[in-house]
Order: structure tokens, then C-alpha cells, then sequence
């Protein structure tokens, strides 16, 4: 009781006031106070209705025959549709009758899930894996947390939420067989026989009632001409469309869950206020809906387009929620403010860079599988379809370019003619490869747009926001594809509530490619959805330019230990080359430490030379190859057996290598990671030389020869036997060992170097970065100060002021 008061002081006037409302609601239902405890009857239905109707038949015909309001085109005119989309994807037919034969045998594909039954006839209540049928109680006393109660609530809602129906309804209008249409109405009557109003799991979440109710509007588009929908069905489906808008609008997670759920939930007062129109409240559902989507989308999405709840999958949600908005709201004249359609964008923006080479996105933060709808066949982690609709909505050519082909949801949305206008709008490469997005905290470093550039996904962001239900413990961490091929990833999510030891597995620190202290995580989970403690990153230095990129970043989440111990982690990427990251960890105390990698499932990486300090994780496929060496002191490699979930509920085994060791007191470790395009190329060769104030490596490879040296933190500079710097990162190219010129010079946050015995650099303060690249018999040189050429003999340059000159 004390908790409970100390959290209501808490509260603020509003919030105490909707929740209070909310109660009083579930509490009139619960005691059968409330009107909306059972279906309207019919003459009280009509009073519900803006106009009259002589019969239930009338009813139905209007609604076959109605001008207004206007659907997404591609349900519009239905000959032009299936010839077009035939035209489009030949291949097509055959896969939607199969999988819409498998629902007519009782066979479902849900989320990971393939070929789950729910008896015959369907349960509408039952988990199958737990075998547990959710108690049919009021919805407001069913704990659909316990799964001892009910199994994973998310089976049962993902098969509640109809979105099956529109794959019926595809196969409907390409065979005009009515099987299709008679097993549409079939379910719909058994779901309304088993789920009155109120009562059971699946009016316990008002977001899914919400995606309910859009899988239904879809599906009267598709069956709307079919004489299998008869016109009780249809009036009996109206009267629970009813409900659900009122429910909708009385149970809103304002408050609950202000995230995914409470945009989902206007998206679906939106489209059941602008598809029933003959409802007199229609009106007011459309606009708070409307309200709700635009006041949100300031606080859901950051400036630089990153989702707030820091998570991939809820970003792909956002991104779908608005488009459909956006649509529906063109379609029939709702005025849009330019803040949605540049929030939009800025969504789709994220969304281009951080699709990896391979067209696949990684999960970042929590992944549950599901979809706003199923307008498509593409894998789960392929988010490219939202960016072929956003390349036709605000004719983007670099959406083109990175969704790479018109996609079947874009098709569905927007028309047959989408498909021409598709063809005529003109792709072209994104205007950056690397992007920072600094609110969210993520970077992405790439050296190109093609099929086998190499990738790096970095996350430096916030732990999540509000109680941070959907993060995951990965803080540092990143993701990799070299020369196109995916090889290091984010695990996933795979469940929520069906195991909690495999639900903190995957949102472990161990179960991403950072370092773990002492077996703990960065952040500490507190049940399925909250958290013991957290961890704060932060960015502090991110450069990008068309030779290298560089990030550094920290966080505090070990500062906890009995044994308080600082981490930070910088990376950098020559680009067309190889990265090198350098963990830092401080601390007074002894720790051991781990360096996780995650493979994708499909890479099999091995250890070579296992009697050698400098192991290296090697793995191959027919892009080429990438290896892994870590240099630091006493470590060794271990191999595990871990998990890859390409979408909620499926795992499957992939290979886990630990780079292990104990600290004592401040250390660092340097891991090259360097790629390898293919077999005819030479393997890079690494070895570290010696150094005074640092590290010093020498790399030999296909391009030549490769000196990089790394200042200590605590140190002013670095000394090697060619080279001596003040800069903290210093990489050089050779065309061979014997050569005294580079080739090419790279410099961060220095402003002095020697190139052997001879001065090269002396500027007044630090720059930020230096490159030059020799050409003939000049060096081109760009800097954070500005950019300018040098003759050779090269006899050095200094920074004046602002500028930078040879002297």
C-alpha cells in the first residue's frame, strides 16, 4: 500500500484523472453496469447509425456500392489490380494459394512459428506450444503476463489479429474461388461466437483490438462483392467494429503504454472513423485518432529520425503507422501537416542507411514479430518495403536505389500504377555513405552502396526511454557485413514471456558484440519489460570523410561493480580496408573480461594458429572472408554455442567466439577485424612492432603496407622506428616495407609528426583530423581546417591560426 501511494504522488492531475477513468470504466463492466458490455441491439443500433436503412440487405449494398469514402488504391479497381500484379510478380500466384491452402487445413505460419494448429474448430483462445487456453473472464482481471496461465499471449494475439484474412482475400481475388470467402466468414462468425464483448485475452490490449479492426476493414475490401458475405455477418461485424472504436477510445495507453500501443491504437480510431463514416461518432474517432498521431510524433520520433524507444522493430511499426496516415489522410482530403510528412522521411531516412548490403536490417532493442499488416512475402528483418513506398510518396531516388525493386505491400497501397511510376522515377545511390544520427546514438560506417561494400553498425545511444520495456543490454556493441556477406549481428529477441532465462539471454550484454565485466551485463534486467539498473552512453567523438571514419564512445554501466570499473570503446574504419577497434577499461580493481562476437547463423568461423598470442577468428564464405585478431595481454579465445532469431519465436544455432582475459588495473585491447575480398587475394598480414607511448602495427597486403600507431591515453607521444606522433591515432600506407613516403597519411587529433628524423607536421593546436593522399608528386591534403596540395620533397606544413599552409 505504501508503494502504491508513493507511486500515485507521483502522478500528475491528468494521468490521475485518465486512469481513474479507466478503472471506473473496467469496474461498470465488470459488474455489468455498462452498455457497452454487449452488443448493440438492432434498434438501438440504428439510432447508432447516421442514415436509415429499410433492411439489413440495404445495408450491405450501400456499403458495396458506396462512392466515398476512398481505400488504398490497390483495392480498388480489381481487374486492373491482379493483371498488374501478375504482370509484376508471375512468380506470386502459386506462393499466396499455398500458404492460403494451409490456413483452410488448420495450418497457420505465425511470427517464427510454422504450420501451428488451433484445433478444429480454431480455439481463439489457445496458446498450442503451452497448450494453455486463456481463461474466458472479463479482460481487465486476466494476468496475460503469467505464462503459466497462458503460454506466450503474443501466439494467441498474432493469430487474433486477423491479418491472415488479407492473404485470403489476395488469394480470393486471384482465383475467384469461393472457398477463399467462405472460410473469411467461417472464422469471422466463430471469432465473434467466442470472444463477446469484454470477455477473454483478446480484448485484454487495446492496440491489438486496434489491429484487429484494421485486418477486418482490409478484409470487407477484399469480400465486400462475394455472396458469401451475408448481410447479418456483415451488420453482426459492424456492431463489434462499434465496440471496438468505443473501447478503443476509453482504454487509450496514454498513460500504460505510451509508445507503439498508443499510436497503433489512433491509427485504428483513424481508420474506423474514416472507413464507417455512417457511424454519427465516426466523426470523433477520425480526429482523435488524427489528434493523438500528430501530437505523438514529436515526442516518438527524434530529430534525426531515430524511433524513441531505441529499437528497430518499433521503428519499422512507426514508420508503417504514419505511411498508412499519411495515405488514407491524401486519399480523403485530410489536410496533413508538413511536420508528419518531414517526420516521415526522417523515419525512412534511418531506415535507408542502416540497411546492410544484403538488404537485411538488424535488430537492435526488442523484435516481436509482428506487422501493422502482411501486404508482402519478404523475410521479417528486410525492411526495404517501406522504403519502395517512400520512394513513390516523395519521389526519392535514393529510397529507390536501396529498396531496389517496387515491393508488393508499396503495390497494395498505392495502386496498379505505382508499378509505372516505379519504373519512370530514377534511382540513384544515397548522397552519403557513413551517417552519425547523434539523438539516437547510432552510427553507421560503409564504404559504398553495392552488394559487397562493407558495413559496421555501432550503438552509442540511450538505453531506451520511459521504463525501457523494449531495450536490450547492448551498449557498445555492433553489428558487421563485410564485402556484403552479414557476419557479426545482433541475436534478436526470439520471446518475451514464453522463458525468462531466454528472455535475458538475448537481452544480455553477452548476447551482443561488446565486453562484458565479470559475467555481468551493462544494464540488469527486472522482469520481462523493466530494468534493475541502466547503463548511460555517450558519444564523444564522430568524423567521417570518404577515406576513414572514427567513433568513440563510453559507458557507465559498470561503474556499479563492487570494484567500479569506466569502459569505452573506438572504432575506426578505413574505408575499401578494415577496422580496428581499441576497449578501454578503468578501474582500480581486478576484473575479468570477455569480447563477445555473435556469427550469423549461416558463417562458421574457426580458430587458426591456436598456440599463438594473437589468435585469429577466421570466417569464410563465397564473398570472401573476414578474420578477427585481438592483441592484449594473456587473453585467449573460447567458443560457445549460441542463438540467431531472425524474428520472434524461431532460433536458430549459430557460432559464438569469446576473446577471454583478467585486468588489473587499466588496460585495452585492440581487435583488427579485417576483411578479405577473395581467394585470390592475399591474406592480410599483422603483426605489432615496437612502440614507446603506444602501440605500433604493421599490416601487409594486397594495397601495400600499412602502419597504424595508437597513443596511450596518459601519454603526450609515440615513438616507432619510422614515425613518432602526438596524435592519438596515426595510420599510414607504404606502396612496400622499404619505401620512406606513405603513400597516404591519416592523423586524429594531433599536431606534430616525424617521418623518419624529419618533420612533417607542426601545427599550433590539435587537428581534429588530417588526410593526404600522394598523387605524382603531391600530396592532396584535406583537414578539419580546410583542404589544400603539397609538392614533394615534402618538407612539411604547419597550421596558422584557422589555416593550413606548407612551409
Amino acid at each position: 500500500m505504501s508503494r502504491l501511494l508513493h507511486k500515485i504522488r507521483k502522478l500528475g492531475i491528468d494521468e490521475i484523472r485518465v486512469r481513474g477513468s479507466q478503472s471506473l470504466n473496467s469496474l461498470a463492466e465488470r459488474r455489468g453496469w455498462s452498455s457497452l458490455n454487449k452488443l448493440p441491439a438492432d434498434g438501438a443500433f440504428e439510432l447508432l447509425l447516421s442514415e436509415s436503412f429499410r433492411t439489413d440487405e440495404d445495408l450491405l449494398t450501400h456499403f458495396r456500392t458506396r462512392k466515398g469514402p476512398t481505400f488504398f488504391a490497390g483495392l480498388g479497381d480489381r481487374t486492373r489490380s491482379i493483371s498488374e500484379f501478375k504482370r509484376q510478380w508471375p512468380a506470386a500466384e502459386r506462393e499466396i494459394l499455398e500458404n492460403a491452402d494451409r490456413i483452410l487445413s488448420g495450418q497457420f505460419d505465425l511470427l517464427g512459428y510454422f504450420g501451428l494448429s488451433f484445433g478444429d474448430p480454431i480455439d481463439w483462445h489457445l496458446e498450442p506450444l503451452a497448450a494453455k487456453s486463456a481463461p474466458l473472464i472479463h479482460w481487465s482481471s486476466l494476468d496475460y503476463l503469467n505464462a503459466e496461465s497462458v503460454g506466450d499471449k503474443k501466439i494467441i494475439w498474432e493469430l487474433n489479429r486477423h491479418q491472415y484474412f488479407g492473404l485470403l482475400g489476395m488469394a480470393y481475388w486471384l482465383t475467384s474461388d469461393e472457398k477463399y470467402a467462405e472460410v473469411f466468414k467461417n472464422h469471422l462468425l466463430a471469432w465473434m461466437d467466442q470472444n463477446p464483448p469484454k470477455k477473454g485475452i483478446n480484448w485484454a490490449s487495446s492496440l491489438e483490438i486496434a489491429l484487429r479492426s484494421i485486418s477486418w476493414l482490409w478484409a470487407f475490401q477484399f469480400f465486400k462483392d462475394t455472396p458469401a458475405l451475408d448481410s447479418d455477418t456483415f451488420k453482426r461485424a459492424l456492431k463489434f467494429l462499434y465496440l471496438n472504436a468505443r473501447h478503443l477510445e476509453t482504454y487509450l495507453s496514454t498513460y500504460f503504454s505510451p509508445n507503439t500501443h498508443l499510436t497503433g491504437e489512433a491509427l485504428g480510431l483513424f481508420y474506423l472513423g474514416t472507413m464507417l463514416p455512417e457511424f454519427r461518432e465516426a466523426s470523433r474517432w477520425k480526429q482523435k485518432g488524427r489528434k493523438i498521431l500528430l501530437d505523438q510524433l514529436e515526442f516518438h520520433v527524434k530529430p534525426d529520425g531515430v524511433y524513441f524507444e531505441q529499437t528497430s522493430y518499433y521503428h519499422r511499426y512507426t514508420a508503417d503507422f504514419y505511411t498508412h496516415f499519411s495515405i488514407l489522410s491524401r486519399l480523403n482530403g485530410e489536410h496533413l501537416l508538413k511536420d508528419v510528412d518531414s517526420a516521415l522521411q526522417a523515419l525512412l531516412d534511418h531506415m535507408m542507411f542502416v540497411t546492410r548490403p544484403d538488404g537485411t536490417t538488424s535488430f537492435w532493442g526488442d523484435d516481436d514479430g509482428g506487422r501493422l499488416l502482411k501486404l508482402d512475402r519478404r523475410p521479417p528483418n528486410d525492411f526495404r518495403s517501406a522504403l519502395s513506398t517512400g520512394a513513390l510518396l516523395f519521389e526519392r531516388g535514393d529510397y529507390k536505389f536501396v529498396a531496389g525493386e517496387l515491393a508488393e505491400e508499396s503495390f497494395w497501397l498505392l495502386g496498379p500504377e505505382s508499378a509505372a511510376e516505379f519504373d519512370q522515377l530514377k534511382a540513384s545511390a544515397p548522397a552519403k555513405l557513413s551517417m552519425g544520427f547523434s539523438d539516437g546514438g547510432y552510427y553507421v560506417m560503409r564504404d559504398g552502396w553495392s552488394k559487397d561494400a562493407n558495413y559496421l553498425f555501432f550503438d552509442c545511444g540511450p538505453h531506451g526511454t520511459l521504463n525501457c520495456g523494449h531495450a536490450h543490454a547492448d551498449a557498445l556493441s555492433f553489428d558487421l557485413a563485410a564485402n556484403g556477406s552479414t557476419v557479426l549481428i545482433d541475436p534478436g529477441t526470439f520471446t518475451y514471456t514464453g522463458s525468462q532465462e531466454l528472455r535475458d539471454w538475448f537481452r544480455s550484454s553477452t548476447a551482443h558484440n561488446t565486453l562484458t565485466l565479470d559475467g555481468e551485463s551493462s544494464s540488469v534486467p527486472l522482469g520481462p519489460f523493466s530494468w534493475k539498473s541502466i547503463a548511460n552512453c555517450r558519444t564523444s567523438k564522430w568524423l567521417t570523410t570518404n577515406r576513414f571514419d572514427f567513433i568513440s564512445g563510453s559507458h557507465d554501466g559498470y561503474q556499479r561493480l563492487n570494484k567500479p570499473a569506466g569502459q569505452s570503446r573506438e572504432i575506426f574504419f578505413l574505408k575499401n580496408g578494415y577496422w580496428i577497434l581499441r576497449d578501454q577499461i578503468t578501474s582500480e580493481g581486478i576484473h575479468n573480461a570477455d569480447l563477445w562476437f555473435h556469427f550469423s547463423s549461416n558463417a562458421a568461423p574457426v580458430i587458426e594458429a591456436p598456440d599463438h598470442d594473437t589468435t585469429a577468428v577466421v570466417t569464410r564464405d563465397e564473398l570472401g572472408e573476414l578474420s578477427i585478431c585481438v592483441f592484449a595481454k594473456d587473453g585467449r579465445w573460447r567458443r560457445e554455442d549460441g542463438w540467431a532469431s531472425n524474428c520472434y519465436g524461431e532460433k536458430s544455432p549459430a557460432r559464438v567466439y569469446a576473446y577471454s582475459l583478467r585486468l588489473n588495473g587499466n588496460e585495452e585491447i585492440l581487435t583488427f577485424l579485417l576483411p578479405r575480398k577473395s581467394a585470390t587475394s592475399k591474406t592480410p598480414q599483422i603483426r605489432q612492432v615496437e612502440a614507446i607511448g603506444g602501440k605500433a602495427f604493421e599490416i601487409s597486403h594486397d594495397n601495400g603496407f600499412d602502419v597504424v600507431m595508437i597513443r596511450d591515453k596518459s601519454g603526450s607521444l609515440v615513438e616507432m622506428e619510422r614515425l613518432s606522433s602526438d596524435s592519438e591515432w596515426l595510420w599510414a600506407r607504404f606502396s612496400s616495407p622499404e619505401e620512406l613516403v606513405p603513400d597516404e597519411l591519416i592523423i586524429l587529433d594531433g599536431a606534430n609528426l616525424d617521418l623518419a628524423g624529419r618533420k612533417i607536421l607542426a601545427a599550433e593546436r590539435n587537428l581534429d583530423y588530417l588526410v593526404a593522399k600522394r598523387s605524382g608528386d603531391h600530396f592532396k591534403v584535406e583537414t578539419s581546417t580546410g583542404d589544400f596540395d603539397c609538392l614533394l620533397p615534402l618538407s612539411g606544413f604547419e597550421v596558422k591560426g584557422a589555416g593550413l599552409k606548407p612551409v
